[in-house]
């Protein structure tokens, strides 16, 4: 589908066209949405919608970065409603996905239904250098690693230093900074590091993640939370895995003691991410509960 300023994204629709609309959001910024995602959807109940945000999974142009902000993304999900000829949908969103969801609902809170988030992630500049500079201690060796890919001087602002290669000019520059990136990513996520060098899709899943976190996720500072009075009558689930080092529990909990409308659903054990069992089961469960407060 395009969407203007040269992009085009991908859209797949699954489940029954006269189920209850759900608008999936992934993770990221620039991760993309798999095959797996669709099984969090009931096919009898719900009409799932899909896509792969600007620039990244099977959108097109692959890692561009132009025109592309949270505004952007946010103006994509109405065109996409109205494309549809959806009148208003439940809202899901994955980490990345979760900022993403808020952002829309707070601009267009009465086209959503409901709201699914899953990991929650504000884009604050205290996350995003938890993260960055490795103060969650999640993987402390991963980390030595990730930093040791940079001059010594540059240690301070690991932001800075990974967004100047990754965001360069040279392939090579790129490429070898994206690797290193990704891996660090890969080690907080519990996965074993990329074996061969990063493919073009995940070349662009870097150089759109830089993009954003170099740029606060293109939100002023405390935005989310201060438009939550536009949200409270909506029905919503937070879903938070406790020992998520990416997406870490005190910022869900801060949005929760912000909200405190919103069903709180913590997540003790499983693994990382949506699709490992205890978490798709909880997203699940929170689907289903708020599909129950949704009015037909």
């Amino acid at each position: 589908m395009a969407v203007g300023d040269g992009h085009l994204v991908y859209v797949e629709e699954c489940g029954t066209v006269h189920g209850l609309p759900v608008l999936f959001l992934h993770g990221g910024p620039g991760g993309g949405c798999s095959v797996e995602q669709r099984r969090l959807f009931d096919p009898q109940r719900f009409h799932a919608v899909l896509f792969d945000q600007r620039g990244c999974g099977r959108s097109q142009p692959l890692g561009r970065i132009e025109a592309n902000t949270t505004a952007h993304l946010v103006a994509d999900l109405e065109y996409l409603r109205e494309a549809l000829g959806i009148a208003s949908w439940i809202v899901f969103g994955a980490a990345w996905g979760s900022l993403l969801a808020l952002a829309y609902a707070e601009a267009c809170p009465e086209n959503v239904r409901g709201l699914v988030l899953n990991g929650v992630f504000l884009g604050s500049p205290e996350e995003i250098d938890t993260y960055v500079q490795g103060r969650h201690g999640a993987v402390p060796e991963a980390w030595q690693t990730f930093a040791g890919a940079v001059p010594a001087g540059e240690r301070d602002d690991l932001l800075a230093a990974y967004a100047r290669r990754i965001l360069a000019d040279d392939p090579a520059v790129a490429t070898a900074a994206a690797h290193a990136w990704l891996n660090y990513e890969r080690a907080v996520h519990g996965e074993l590091p990329l074996a061969v060098a990063p493919d073009a899709g995940q070349l662009a899943s870097a150089r759109i993640q830089l993009h954003y976190l170099l740029h606060q996720c293109f939100l002023l500072p405390g935005q989310l939370l201060a438009g939550l009075d536009r949200l409270r009558h909506i029905p919503t689930s937070i879903v938070q895995r406790l020992a998520d080092p990416l997406c870490p529990p005190q910022v869900a909990r801060q949005l929760h003691r912000a909200w405190p409308e919103a069903i709180w659903l913590p997540v003790s054990g499983g693994g990382r991410g949506a699709m490992s069992p205890h978490v798709a089961r909880a997203c699940i469960k929170a689907l289903g509960w708020v599909a129950e407060g949704v009015p037909v």
